[in-house]
């Protein structure tokens, strides 16, 4: 079986996907993986990219592999350069609105309009769910005065605050600082007003058809990368200080945040 790699989630224009197929190729030359890269654009649904038998090397957010939704093995996770990631392969959702909107705060944004994307993701939904959970109260069981659902995509965030359809969304931090290098001019509109509690970054997943071996070999491979000459330009184009090796146990946290959620009733944002 030819094996696929594919680094759609993180994406985010030509270039940085260009710097991601270039990154994998190095990757999979050094693990003496055979791997064809297979663009899959939005807005194709990753429910059937991540369903794929042949998978090799493909992003898959954290939410959706701890909930078992395919059958993959987790391969390796970026470490994303930024301050708030702290040297690990963490991330968080910032809570953003539109740059000139009156809202200082997340709770200032209360009786408005929000938006999440899916609900097998975690930065657009899991993340943003567990964030209002503190907030809720049996005298104030809703947050908002409309809470748009289904927005699919973090561009779909990004875009649906500028042009004023929703007044405040999460959007994957990593996304967000990958945009900002490589669009400036989509989110110079928009300021964050919060963040989320860190969580274990998506990872380079395999399906269960690829060899133990076989995933053994790529995530040496990514492992070593940040000490690889290649590596300081992609590092700059697509924000990462190197990867750290994941397993399924990494994510547990996703799963902690949705059953507190349903625990407590609020099974989606509102």
């Amino acid at each position: 079986m030819k094996f696929i790699a594919n680094a759609r989630m993180y994406a985010v224009t030509p270039d940085a996907e260009a710097a991601w197929r270039a990154l994998l190729a190095h990757v999979a030359r050094e693990a003496e993986v055979d791997l064809e890269y297979v663009p899959y654009p939005a807005p194709q649904p990753l429910e059937a990219l991540w369903a794929r038998p042949d998978l090799g090397c493909v992003f898959m957010c954290g939410y959706p592999i701890a909930l078992g939704i395919a059958r993959v093995t987790p391969i390796a996770a970026p470490i994303p350069a930024q301050p708030w990631a702290g040297g690990q392969a963490v991330y968080r959702s910032d809570l953003i609105v539109r740059a000139d909107a009156p809202f200082r705060t997340l709770e200032e944004t209360f009786g408005h309009r929000a938006g999440w994307t899916v609900e097998h993701s975690h930065s657009g939904f899991n993340a943003f769910r567990h964030h209002l959970l503190r907030y809720v109260t049996p005298a104030r069981p809703q947050l908002y005065a409309e809470m748009i659902g289904h927005l699919v995509t973090a561009r779909a965030i990004l875009d649906a605050v500028v042009e004023g359809r929703i007044d405040v969304g999460p959007l994957d931090a990593y996304w967000h600082a990958l945009i900002a290098r490589h669009r400036p001019e989509l989110t110079a509109h928009v300021r964050v007003v919060a963040s989320t509690d860190l969580a274990p970054m998506p990872a380079f997943v395999a399906a269960a058809a690829l060899p133990a071996d076989t995933v053994a070999r790529l995530r040496a491979a990514f492992c070593a990368a940040a000490g690889r000459p290649w590596f300081a330009q992609l590092r700059d184009m697509l924000l990462i200080d190197g990867f750290a090796p994941v397993t399924r146990d990494a994510f547990a946290t996703t799963l902690e945040w949705d059953r507190e959620a349903k625990a407590a009733g609020y099974t989606l944002p509102r």
